[in-house]
């Protein structure tokens, strides 16, 4: 009887000892992140992504559940590797799960960090070790801020907001700068146009950036005299929002365009560049000596080309690239003291109907609704041998901010043939 009791006893003890242990194995799990997703993109993979999109959200989820006060923007950060940017993050955590959301579009093809720092905690006391996951935006690079996109596949929808044009006359399409790039728009330099509404909400910003692929055709494209005749590439009614144009005889482009003054009325400025080095002009800072390559015409003329143009409000300065190279640049700052645009604030549509309306044309300087210069064999819509575009157009952007030297490098080197 006494060695029943002493086996039974021995056995109570084992069993008890069994929870024990189990029980320890419970408590003792360690904090680690097990899985890591954008979608069903594995973000924790041996090789990081190159795949993710630019309107992504993260979910983490960690081994044990998670202390939520601990999760913060000083102890997770998102940057940007090109410029180092730090991009702003939302939380939201639920157990074991936490939901990363960035506050701002990713852009294209850049390469980011996402770093979960010391500081983070599990509900039971437990340090998470630091980690870092790296990964890589789908396609192209294209920086973040992008508020109008055509790309002219096939379609003249602006891929942004969803807007479809209101006007479209005699466009077609054709194989792009490259087979990557799909189509782009051909214009016919006698009546192609396309029209969209309310123009304004793409230029009315204290910081801008255009950019857009352009191939001009110069055979054939002549005045009413048979001279070679100017693209008027696009146009927000004319001088009164923003044009962009290139001469006949190729010698030079520009950006015009209204800035809003510290009155809130508005004024015209050319962004012009003419590949010569002349820093003559009023504020000009740089000016790209083109004339032993060949001057602007090597770049424009018959030539897929990348155009950019950008304002920074914060230094009140323009610049103008194509392909990626810096060509041309003004400072507002350097104006007279008693001119009035010194003051400038952003561009500002300026346009007063019915001499131009407010609509953006690609393929004219203006929409076909505005009556400025309309009996002008150089400006009127109507008259075939006027400054039609002839070409072809592709990849058009609108940005509310002013791309750096870095961004447009970077976004024409992805893109280029």
């Amino acid at each position: 009887m006494k060695k029943k009791i002493v086996l039974i006893s021995s056995v109570f003890f084992f069993a008890l000892l069994l929870v024990g242990v189990n029980s320890c194995k419970d408590d003792d799990v360690d904090f680690i992140l097990e899985t890591l997703v954008s979608g069903t993109i594995d973000m924790n993979a041996a090789t990081p992504p190159n795949n993710v999109p630019a309107d992504a959200t993260f979910e983490a989820t960690f081994s044990v559940d998670v202390d939520a006060a601990t999760v913060t923007a000083a102890t997770v950060s998102l940057d940007r590797d090109y410029d180092a940017a730090n991009i702003p993050l939302t939380f939201a955590v639920a157990g074991k799960k936490v939901t990363i959301t960035p506050g701002e579009g990713l852009g294209n093809g850049a390469l980011y960090v996402l770093s979960f720092k010391a500081g983070i905690k599990s509900t039971d006391g437990q340090d998470l070790p630091p980690l870092t996951r790296a990964f890589t935006t789908e396609g192209n690079f294209v920086p973040s801020g992008v508020v109008a996109y055509w790309n002219f596949n096939d379609n003249l929808m602006e891929q942004i907001q969803g807007v479809s044009p209101i006007g479209v006359v005699d466009l077609t399409y054709e194989d792009s700068y490259k087979a990557a790039a799909g189509k782009a728009g051909k214009f016919n330099g006698t009546s192609t146009i396309v029209e969209y509404a309310n123009g304004d909400q793409l230029m009315n910003t204290s910081d801008f950036t255009l950019s857009f692929w352009v191939k001009t055709k110069s055979a054939g494209h002549v005045n009413e005299n048979g001279d070679p005749k100017g693209h008027f590439v696009m146009g927000l009614g004319a001088f009164k929002g923003f044009q962009f144009e290139i001469p006949g005889d190729y010698s030079s482009c520009k950006l015009a365009a209204s800035y809003e003054l510290a009155d809130g009325s508005t004024a015209p400025e050319d962004l012009w560049f003419a590949g010569d080095g002349n820093l003559g002009w009023q504020g000009w800072t740089f000016c790209k000596d083109l004339s032993g390559s060949g001057g602007v015409a090597a770049q424009l003329k018959d030539e897929w080309a990348h155009v950019t143009c950008t304002y920074n409000s914060a230094t009140r300065e323009g610049v103008l690239y194509i392909n990626g190279e810096k060509m041309k640049a003004q400072d507002f700052d350097l104006w007279p003291d008693d001119d009035v645009k010194r003051g400038v604030k952003g561009l500002k549509y300026g346009g007063v109907a019915p001499e131009v309306v407010n609509e953006l044309a690609f393929g004219f300087i203006q929409s076909r609704a505005g009556t400025l210069w309309d009996n002008e064999p150089w400006g009127g819509y109507d008259f075939p041998t006027a400054n039609h575009f002839g070409g072809w157009l592709d990849d058009i952007r609108i940005f509310h901010k002013a791309l750096t030297a870095t961004e447009i490098d970077l976004m024409y080197r992805s893109e280029k043939p």
